[in-house]
């Protein structure tokens, strides 16, 4: 009788052992749940090429990727929790932040100044020079008009009066003008503005922008792109989140120091369509990895000469310390 049972128990113990191996198993090959990423079209989405490249060979991806050509269509993917992660400018992830009542919440810096004034006719050299002056620009109601309108207004000039802006070009129609000799002077952001001097030497940079805001000395930096996590993803997954971040740091870092093959991966992952243009801008796109305390201080500072610009800018009201994600 104690032999037989000892050898029910022997079994039961195997089976035990089988179900728990195989279960392991399973849970081991089980796929993973990868993080959708989106990001935009230029200097916001560059500094991914090098993450988008390690992920795109893999069978099993940490993370899935999209590029998207215009921040309007992200806003309803982020608002719907369609994506996990977004690269965005950075007034408007306020007016999600705002809009959702604080269903986004923001995870880095990726991007600072990149807005230039072209000039063919070499009488522009400052913002004060544009006075009287037809320009063209595109950005028309994004952090683009915010940014110029405060400069040219501290630099003594009304933009309703003083000059002519036209902001009726997406970036792509207004380079293509510039390049061609059918507009003068225009405001654009990179990599558009390398695009239009590679297609016309007579093209040249005559005003900086980031420079012109630093001459300011306002107690902010130009902080043109974020990325964004919806605050669901970030509350059931602080871990992967931060491996994502220490990826994306890295990714960021070799965009810089590597621009000849990061021009590659970027043109072949949909983020800029021509190599060429992305090697050349990588320099002067600001690309940048700034999180925590730091992206904190930067975007506070930002944010609060936008908010006296126009609080419609932000979404009608400064984001709150729960906006700032911290590792």
């Amino acid at each position: 009788m104690n032999k037989l049972l000892k050898r029910f128990i022997s079994i039961g113990l195997v089976m035990v052992l089988s179900v728990s191996v195989s279960a392991c198993t399973a849970n081991k090959n089980e796929p993973k749940t990868p993080i959708n990423i989106a990001v935009l079209k230029g200097p916001t989405g560059m500094g991914m090429a090098k993450l988008m490249e390690d992920e795109s060979d893999l069978v099993d991806p940490n993370f899935l990727f999209s590029a998207y050509g215009s921040p309007d269509e992200l806003v309803s993917k982020i608002i719907n929790n369609e994506v996990d992660i977004a690269a965005l400018p950075t007034n408007l992830a306020s007016v999600i932040y705002n809009k959702t009542g604080g269903d986004v919440e923001l995870i880095a810096v990726n991007t600072l100044g990149v807005i230039y004034i072209l000039d063919t006719t070499g009488t522009i050299n400052s913002i004060k020079d544009l006075k009287g002056k037809n320009i063209s620009a595109s950005g028309k109601g994004t952090v683009v008009e915010y940014v110029f309108s405060y400069l040219l207004k501290s630099n003594g000039l009304d933009p309703e009066k003083d000059l002519e802006i036209d902001y009726s070009f997406s970036h792509e129609e207004l380079s293509a003008h510039v390049a061609a000799g059918n507009i003068e002077i225009a405001l654009l952001p990179q990599p558009f503005v390398t695009t239009t001097i590679m297609k016309n030497k007579n093209v040249e940079i005559a005003v900086d922008l980031t420079e012109e805001w630093d001459a300011l000395e306002n107690g902010s930096q130009l902080t043109m792109g974020c990325l964004v996590a919806s605050k669901a993803f970030v509350e059931a997954n602080k871990d992967k989140l931060d491996d994502f971040l220490n990826a994306y740091e890295e990714s960021v870092t070799w965009v810089n120091d590597n621009p000849e093959r990061a021009g590659e991966y970027i043109e072949k992952h949909g983020i800029i369509g021509n190599k060429e243009v992305a090697t050349i801008a990588i320099p002067n796109c600001s690309i940048v990895y700034k999180d925590g305390k730091e992206a904190k201080e930067m975007l506070q500072g930002f944010y609060k000469v936008l908010f006296e610009i126009d609080a419609k800018a932000l979404g009608g009201t400064l984001p709150n310390d729960a906006f700032y994600y911290q590792k």
